[in-house]
């Protein structure tokens, strides 16, 4: 049996994937509760992964949480990397499993960078990026690209709610509920993505980088539509769903 094979099937590489699953869910729960909060109008926290780990920063033993998740992150990130390097995957799978490794290494870091104190505006450094990007002939192209990106990974997901197709990352016995949970979840991830591709769009067709912008600037744009209020509700709850799904996904991850 070769090293990494006693890895895979070593107690510890589960507990890892199952820590990272469930910090994943928990940042999940973070953010509906920020996007909730703005959708009651009691918040001006930015409603994001940074947002709502800067919101678990503020609470008691929010730094050992922060490094927790980080942790949990990167556990997520080498567990991809094997499915990757080792699973026998479709190409389309290859390239889920890909992008779910950005999405874990990127989380890993903004917790570092919360937990030590230097995040920074998320929405404010898109936007920058945004206007550098402009200054460039291709730049409105490269944008409308990236929006693109984002709709077609938001239209991804939502193909993921309607024909649950999330259920391959799953064995063993999965309830009805986990399922629900996973539709809900995801479609309302999808969403998420659709307003920020869509905004990102735009921005170029308009020039204008303020209007780009991450989940943050997508969920007030949501906010400020006509009842927009319950809209944002719905939408939190949404992704409420996908961090409980999370936890269930923890219990019975494809490994």
């Amino acid at each position: 049996m070769s090293t990494t094979q006693q890895v895979r099937q070593s107690r510890s590489y589960e507990v890892a994937i199952t820590v990272g699953l469930i910090a994943y869910g928990v940042v999940h729960l973070l953010i509906a509760w920020v996007a909730l909060q703005l959708a009651l109008g009691k918040s001006n926290q930015e409603a994001s992964q940074q947002g709502a780990l800067e919101e678990l920063a503020g609470k008691p033993l929010g730094g050992v949480l922060l490094w927790t998740i980080a942790i949990g992150m990167f556990a997520l990130v080498v567990w991809q990397g094997l499915q990757l390097r080792y699973g026998q995957l479709k190409t389309s799978k290859k390239v889920s499993s890909a992008g779910r490794t950005v999405v874990y290494l990127a989380l890993g870091f903004l917790a570092i960078k919360v937990a030590i104190g230097s995040g920074g505006s998320s929405s404010g450094q898109q936007k920058t990026v945004s206007a550098r990007l402009m200054e460039y002939g291709a730049g409105r192209a490269l944008i409308v690209g990236v929006g693109l990106l984002i709709i077609g990974i938001g239209g991804y997901h939502v193909y993921k709610a309607i024909t649950a197709k999330f259920t391959e990352d799953l064995v063993g016995g999965v309830s009805e509920v986990t399922v629900l949970l996973g539709r809900i979840g995801y479609a309302a991830k999808g969403a998420a993505y659709l307003v920020v591709g869509l905004l990102f769009g735009w921005a170029a067709i308009d020039y204008d980088p303020e209007k780009a912008g991450g989940l943050d600037a997508a969920l007030r744009t949501i906010k400020n539509q006509p009842f927009g209020s319950v809209l944002l509700t719905v939408l939190a709850i949404g992704i409420a769903a996908f961090g409980v799904y999370a936890f269930a996904w923890s219990r019975n991850a494809r490994r």
